[in-house]
């Protein structure tokens, strides 16, 4: 059992420790739809809930605070040195991103730095853990992402609708799905993909696949409740990332208990689970369109996706995450 699914202490509540002034950093800008600042928000009102004073900024303006948490070790490392420059004695909590992971923490000697100077890290799922360190593992505490979930909608009767929600840039393969399409050429299959391009050339490219295949549709930046109506209607949501920290869509998609078909990459295993059945090799669109296909045909292969989706439902029940934040900071005032 990870200590993030250990039971919370009897003797903590909210007046168990002093309310603590606790500054969150995170690249993302106010107002974006960036996964940081989804979470740098969500923990702020959790932390708020238990008792204690957040903020959150794009950096560390050195006001006095008690505990400074870090999302994204390479891009927040000013801020991390600096607080820590100032205040070596006090808490520093870094959350590790899935650029920090599965890039950074390799070839970044600022990311490498902001992990030795943490008191605690925080990883999105379990399979974050294997890419530290046995020393690194030991104050490393696992926080899955909750959500809000909204009501599951019925499924249009026409067609088989696929989202695809995620900003379009590398880290995300975002046409993977478009390009499956290519190999189901009599499916009624649907692909919508939603998200924000985030360079020119990304927009062309996404322009340019609606041209050439009628049944993908790019629908750019949607607000979240879009979004979400968008993803409670669909029969199943691919995820084709090449990296991911743990991604907040596929919280969401448990949450709501949409089928998830995703690539094999750690970051979306730690989430779904080792056994999870519709998994496709990165960046292998033959095998996705595999896996559409059979989802749209295979109405029992569906309805297990589905269950599996469910079954995993208690990991991103706010509650859970609250609780966790809270061992968090009970584990630092200690000093264990």
């Amino acid at each position: 059992m990870h200590k993030s699914d250990a039971p919370l202490p009897a003797r903590w509540s909210p007046s168990a420790t002093r309310r603590l002034r606790i500054f969150i950093v995170t690249p993302a800008a106010p107002g974006s739809r960036n996964g940081n600042r989804t979470t740098a928000e969500r923990w702020a009102r959790h932390l708020r809930a238990l008792g204690h004073e957040a903020i959150v900024a794009l950096e560390w303006d050195g006001r006095d605070c008690d505990v400074l948490i870090a999302l994204h070790a390479r891009r927040s490392h000013a801020a991390i040195k600096a607080w820590k420059a100032a205040h070596p004695e006090r808490a520093l909590v870094l959350v590790l991103t899935g650029t920090d992971l599965y890039r950074d923490i390799r070839n970044d000697a600022d990311a490498r730095t902001s992990l030795r100077l943490a008191d605690r890290m925080v990883v999105l799922q379990a399979k974050g853990l294997d890419e530290l360190n046995a020393a690194q593992r030991a104050k490393t505490r696992v926080i899955c992402q909750s959500v809000r979930a909204v009501r599951r909608q019925a499924t249009p009767k026409s067609y088989f609708l696929v989202t695809v929600i995620g900003h379009l840039r590398e880290e995300k393969d975002p046409f993977r799905a478009a390009q499956a399409l290519a190999h189901l050429p009599r499916s009624g299959i649907r692909v919508v993909h939603l998200g924000k391009a985030m360079t020119p050339e990304m927009g062309r490219q996404a322009r340019a696949l609606m041209r050439a295949e009628p049944r993908y549709r790019w629908l750019g930046e949607l607000d979240h409740a879009a979004t979400m109506r968008w993803l409670a209607r669909s029969h199943a949501m691919v995820i084709s990332s090449r990296m991911e920290g743990g991604a907040h869509v596929v919280s969401e998609a448990i949450g709501i208990g949409v089928p998830v078909i995703a690539s094999a990459i750690a970051g979306n295993v730690g989430l779904l689970g080792d056994r999870y059945p519709a998994y496709f090799p990165f960046a292998n669109e033959r095998a996705l369109a595999a896996r559409l296909a059979r989802a749209q045909s295979d109405p029992t292969w569906l309805a297990r996706l589905e269950s599996a989706v469910k079954a995993r439902r208690h990991q991103v029940d706010p509650a859970t995450e609250r609780a966790a934040i809270a061992r968090l900071l009970d584990d630092l005032l200690r000093g264990c």
